[in-house]
Parts: structure tokens; sequence; C-alpha cells
């Protein structure tokens, strides 16, 4: 027997915890930082412009339209241009 020879038993029971430690912050690291925003609660939201740009770039609305939609986010009288 090895009597006072090496860490012994004590490492026959750390070992195992901190392979448990280290896989459980490697998969919180990876889970934390693959995750979406929409997913964490906070909602990435558009302001007006930037949905009538999307529109106007995917074509749902004509320059006509963009055009007085603009104006009217402006604040400005779209029939006074």
């Amino acid at each position: 027997m090895m009597y006072g020879y090496g860490p012994g038993w004590m490492w026959m029971i750390l070992m195992p915890v901190v392979w448990v430690a280290l896989i459980a912050v490697i998969v919180w690291a990876v889970a934390r930082f693959v995750q979406r925003p929409a997913e964490t609660g906070r909602q990435v939201r558009e302001t007006p412009q930037e949905i009538l740009d999307r529109r106007f770039a995917l074509g749902e609305i004509d320059a006509q339209e963009y055009r007085r939609a603009r104006a009217q986010l402006a604040g400005r009288d779209p029939d006074q241009s």
C-alpha cells in the first residue's frame, strides 16, 4: 500500500467535480454567446423610418408613397411638398 505517497483519495473525489464544473462552464458560455437578442427578452425594435425604408427596398410601396410617408413621419404636410 502507498500510505503517504501522492494525493491519494482526495484526487479521486476532486477530479470528477472539477471536470463536471469545467463542462458546465463551457456549456453555459456557448449557450450565452449563441443565443439571439430576441431570446434574452430584449427585442430589437425597428423605428418607423427603418420600417418604411425596408418596405420601400422590398418593393412593397412605390417612390411616391415612400416620399409621402417619409414627409408625414417628419411632421410635414405631404401635400405641400
